[in-house]
């Protein structure tokens, strides 16, 4: 079937290329067409199912109206879900989105930047690892919208939304010293990103109030799963007293239920548990896990209406607009003391 040009329809309505082309690009009252010719025009194009060329419309509106996406890894449960709301709302006003994964590499963070660039994407939501911030500001400058969301990087001046993760962590700490654990560790990773160290400022403030010592695990986010285990595993064994762990993230939540599993301790009885960030596997565990939510239909509605309101010029250039959203704690059986239960190893 031959495809329908621009050229077709003004040769079939008797107009010209001008017309058909201001009609379609919303312009017919700015450019005195009548409502009768732009009506004609439309009901043409919707018979005939023309489809304009994106590239060609791009070239000549300088819009693509496409969003590029940058997550840490679309494979976590917490991305996956950001990613998909996100899509959800762009599409609803008339954005595409291109996402891709960093993996919280620095090359291939700056590769995955030029190649939105070369995209001519018309905004940036981003959640980015230390490490790349002359890229970042670069971007600012050039004066497409940009909203950084999950973290922030340091110097970096941009529109961003964030979760209060210190509170968060902050009342998850207070919660099982309420419940009478004592020994509370953290299992974080080894990062300067700003979400993870502020999760970790929480935790610390709790026990200071209570004259208590800090016991933090770091691990490295290039680890494989059977690694993550294993070393939350030797953790356990070498704290026998520890009757209580914190996971800064929804994975090392998952893998420290599995490397407790291997050592058969049992849930909240031999030790309680709390992750940071809500899945699937935490509500259905046994027992249920107790959770730092975070509240990503917000999070995602906030993330794009700022986008939007750079892309369709409703923010105020200069100015620019952080957004802190409280987590909630969701208190389930894993971090609630049994009595008698006997806790320590």
């Amino acid at each position: 079937m031959k495809k329908i040009l621009i050229h077709d329809i003004a040769k079939h309505l008797d107009v010209s290329i001008a017309t058909v082309s201001l009609v379609l690009n919303g312009k017919a009252k700015e450019k005195r067409i009548s409502d009768a010719l732009a009506e004609r025009v439309l009901k043409h194009v919707a018979e005939v199912g023309y489809k304009p060329n994106q590239l060609a419309k791009s070239l000549r509106t300088g819009k693509t109206h496409v969003i590029g996406l940058m997550v840490e890894d679309i494979a976590n449960a917490f991305f996956a879900k950001i990613a998909a709301l996100i899509e959800k709302k762009a599409l609803a006003r008339g954005y595409r989105i291109i996402y891709c994964s960093t993996n919280n590499d620095v090359a291939r963070t700056r590769d995955l930047l030029a190649m939105f660039q070369e995209q001519h994407v018309d905004g940036y939501a981003l959640a980015l690892p230390p490490g790349v911030e002359a890229e970042a500001r670069a971007l600012v400058r050039g004066g497409k919208p940009v909203v950084l969301f999950d973290r922030l990087l340091p110097d970096v001046l941009a529109d961003a939304v964030v979760v209060d993760g210190q509170t968060g962590m902050y009342e998850a700490t207070r919660h099982l010293l309420a419940q009478g654990f004592s020994s509370i560790a953290l299992i974080t990773l080894h990062s300067a990103q700003t979400q993870l160290l502020a999760r970790r400022r929480g935790y610390a403030q709790a026990l200071h109030e209570r004259n208590l010592p800090e016991l933090v695990q770091e691990l490295s986010f290039q680890q494989e799963p059977e690694q993550l285990v294993q070393d939350i595993t030797d953790f356990v064994r070498a704290h026998p007293l520890c009757d209580a762990m914190l996971f800064a993230t929804n994975y090392l939540g998952a893998n420290g239920l599995e490397a407790l599993a291997r050592l058969g301790r049992q849930i909240p009885q031999h030790m309680a548990v709390v992750a940071f960030d809500d899945s699937d596997l935490f509500r259905l565990y046994a027992p249920p896990i107790t959770v730092i939510a975070q509240p990503m239909e917000l999070m995602a509605e906030s993330v794009i209406n700022t986008l939007l309101a750079g892309l369709e010029g409703a923010g105020k250039p200069g100015r620019v607009t952080q957004t802190q959203l409280a987590p909630q704690l969701l208190v389930r059986q894993s971090s609630i003391r049994p009595v008698d239960s006997g806790l320590g190893c």
